[in-house]
């Protein structure tokens, strides 16, 4: 179990052709999977490609930690895949890290992907009882299995990606690199998200337009839900045998939790989607306090929003120490908390003697929760109010998180005032499942099945 409690994206993935062979695709990558850490900690890899050959490096740890100027150096080609990974536990490192290289019949191809397949377990079962052994929990290689089979009797990948897009239920955003193309997928729901840029006559693909400014690269568009997307020296084309087979309904937490708050995503401004749960929490579950403080990170531009509505002072009254190493992996219990309380801590000068707003974007178990609020009320404040802008979590996502089942979520087991007691708040409130549509006025429908249980239909 995690001691933090906050969810897990499982990862972003990242992908550059570059028809004028100027770029530096490896060190290009880097710095696009830098600008995706926060969508997984845990491992990273790059492959490249020249066109004949392929080179690949991946490693558990952080971006800077894994890569540098010499395993940097020894990358050559105009194409490159890198993927950035939160897979959960220490011991699935090395196997479940990607981009996954992987040779077949008449070709080689390295794959990543953003995403979770709800019939994982039952591909497995179908692919081993036909002779598949599997070296990974990853649903991209799954998704590689699939792919090389349907090869056989498909001359082309997109062709056979298509095929294989009717067998997968579920989220996925896939950047695919064979040795003459670059290609990218979105499953039909839109789920994950995943862009594409442009840097002069090279193309990219990303999981957040964030990592696009982090490399230079000018916005184009999204991948469409179900849509494939080929480049190749010939230019772009696109394969939309699967576009329009569902509304889209891509995933409401990335606006609340996922996404950096300067990713423009489906054409909503993450920051300002934030910012709107704030106000709305801030007008509909109100509360006489002296200051608004904001959880790092994902609480602060709901903390603002909530300052701006209410009128009550925002201030910094949590510091987050950027380098503490990731708590959940650590031995014992004692220490994993006495790791969180490292990582956050509380301004005295800020909050004491004072009625505190604590915004925070969700709570899954109450422990973060618990934990700051007694660190603020050692710190002085006499009232702390939490103001979550979310619903309360009360189903497990089979999309990408890491939470899978509703028996670790306080919310399902605990009323409102109970949850409130554990957590030791003054008094707790929501954002409410129908406001959801009003932080994300752009798009025309979302996945909230982790709130209201309405999950997409394959």
């Amino acid at each position: 179990m995690f001691a933090e409690d906050k969810l897990h994206e499982e990862c972003g993935v990242f992908g550059v052709y570059d028809r004028d062979r100027t770029l530096d695709c490896a060190r290009l990558t880097y710095y696009a999977l830098y600008a995706l850490q926060h969508r997984g900690q845990e491992t990273c890899g790059i492959v490249t490609c020249d066109g004949n050959d392929f080179a690949c490096y991946k490693n558990a740890g952080l971006v800077p930690e894994v890569f540098n100027d010499f395993n940097l150096n020894r990358f050559t080609g105009h194409m490159a895949v890198g993927h950035v990974s939160c897979t959960g536990h220490e011991d699935s490192h090395k196997q479940n890290s990607q981009p996954l290289l992987t040779r077949y019949t008449g070709d080689t191809m390295a794959i990543a992907n953003n995403g979770g397949l709800a019939n994982h377990n039952k591909l497995i079962n179908e692919l081993a009882q036909n002779g598949a052994i599997f070296h990974s929990d990853t649903d991209a290689e799954i998704i590689a299995y699939l792919l090389g089979w349907e090869r056989i009797t498909n001359g082309r990948m997109e062709s056979a990606l298509s095929q294989v897009m009717c067998r997968l239920e579920g989220a996925y955003s896939l950047v695919i690199m064979t040795q003459d193309q670059l290609i990218a997928a979105r499953d039909p729901y839109g789920i994950r998200p995943l862009c594409i840029g442009k840097i002069g006559g090279a193309w990219v693909f990303a999981s957040e337009t964030a990592a696009l400014k982090a490399v230079g690269a000018e916005y184009q568009r999204d991948v469409e839900p179900g849509e494939i997307v080929v480049v190749s020296d010939e230019g772009l084309t696109s394969v939309r045998d699967h576009v329009g087979k569902f509304k889209p309904r891509p995933c409401i937490f990335e606006y609340i939790y996922f996404a950096r708050p300067d990713s423009v995503v489906g054409g909503q401004s993450v920051y300002e989607a934030r910012r709107l749960a704030g106000m709305i929490l801030g007008r509909e579950t109100g509360v006489d306090a002296d200051i608004v403080i904001g959880v790092p990170d994902n609480g602060l531009c709901a903390a603002i929003g909530y300052s701006e509505a209410s009128g009550i002072p925002y201030g910094i009254g949590i510091v987050k120490n950027r380098y503490v190493g990731r708590t959940f992996i650590q031995p014992t219990q004692l220490i994993r908390q006495r790791n969180v309380e490292i990582k956050l801590t509380a301004v005295e000068s800020c909050v004491k003697g004072k009625r505190v707003v604590l915004v925070d974007d969700s709570i899954i178990r109450g422990t973060t929760s618990a934990n700051l609020i007694r660190l603020l009320k050692e710190a002085g404040a006499t009232e702390v109010h939490m103001r979550v802008s979310s619903p309360p979590f009360l189903w497990p996502c089979y999309f990408g998180t890491d939470i899978p089942n509703k028996h670790e979520l306080a919310a399902n087991n605990l009323s409102c005032d109970e949850l409130r007691k554990k957590i030791g708040a003054d008094s707790l409130g929501y954002l409410d499942v129908e406001d959801l549509k009003r932080i994300v006025p752009e798009l025309d429908g979302y996945c909230d099945a982790c709130f209201s249980g309405d999950y997409p239909r394959f």
